[in-house]
């Protein structure tokens, strides 16, 4: 039987808890791993002679540095869990509601603000939420997301993000649903994970949830789950959703999910994805060989 081999992108000084417990249950599985770290100075042609007999990558960090790494993979004909593409429906916010909008996912009613500020303070008394999320379509840990309960309010936010960054980054304003954050880590649409995310204040999610615990799932949740990962091509996530009576909503998708929310489950979750991972070895998906067609027809 062939060796099944796999490569495991991540960015530390050095191996730490995460990288030694993939080594440890790798090696119990017959899998060989080749880790890659994304924060030392490798040069393409190393990194090519590197990767020669390598198929199969796992990308284990969300350092935005990262998807260059999984880009230049990409470029050399490799696979990559999860996929250049998948960084950006993950990043996103703005994308994110269009997709599940376009596939019938509920989730919190959002608007994408313009860059003028008479503009968007006449689109926020159109939307007429109150209060109102204002996020950078772009962020994590819930860094550029606050909360606005009146328009003064609302433009003094979007003011200050403007100010804080070096550039005019495009803003939404959403739906605001008081709910602890529901976060569900699935691996190839199962859900092998939950975890209530409780926080002081209205934000749960990133850094702002310091209390955690296990909820159940139904049928027409875990279906929905299943749902989400197949349009956003998301292999290995953690999705959050927000609850009203009986509805679910869809909040994010993240690539590259955090294992540490329980600590005794995070050996676990790792096997979980070496066991998906080693299923993946030898397969091109669709999805791979759209991204090899695009970039054969760039170079040509």
């Amino acid at each position: 039987m062939k060796e099944k081999v796999i490569g495991i992108l991540f960015s530390e000084n050095h191996l730490k808890t995460v990288e030694k417990l993939f080594l440890k249950n790798a090696k119990k599985k017959g899998i060989r791993l080749v880790m890659i770290n994304t924060s030392k100075d490798i040069d393409e042609r190393t990194l090519e002679k590197k990767i020669c007999d390598i198929e199969l990558f796992y990308n284990t960090s969300a350092e935005d540095f990262a998807v260059e790494y999984v880009k230049t993979l990409e470029s050399f004909g490799k696979r990559v869990i999860d996929s250049s593409r998948a960084y950006y429906t993950a990043e996103d916010k703005w994308l994110f509601f269009l997709i599940c909008k376009k596939n019938g996912i509920l989730t919190p009613e959002t608007r994408l603000l313009c860059e003028n500020i008479i503009i968007a303070r006449n689109e926020l008394k159109k939307f007429n939420q109150w209060p109102v999320i204002l996020k950078r379509v772009c962020g994590t840990m819930g860094e550029f997301v606050e909360r606005a309960d009146s328009l003064a309010e609302a433009e003094e936010i979007i003011k200050k993000f403007w100010k804080k960054g070096s550039e005019r980054a495009p803003i939404i304003a959403q739906e605001f649903i008081e709910s602890p954050s529901y976060r569900i880590t699935a691996i190839d649409g199962k859900v092998v994970q939950t975890a209530i995310k409780n926080g002081h204040g209205w934000k749960s999610t990133g850094v702002y949830g310091n209390h955690f615990e296990k909820f159940d799932t139904n049928w027409k949740l875990r279906r929905l789950v299943k749902k989400i990962t197949r349009v956003t091509g998301i292999k290995v996530c953690g999705i959050d959703f927000l609850k009203n009576g009986d509805k679910w909503y869809a909040l994010e998708v993240n690539a590259e999910p955090a294992f540490d929310f329980f600590e005794e489950e995070r050996e676990k979750l790792i096997c979980e994805t070496l066991d998906y991972l080693a299923t993946q070895t030898g397969i091109k998906s669709k999805e791979e060989n759209e991204i090899q067609k695009f970039i054969k027809g760039k170079v040509a």
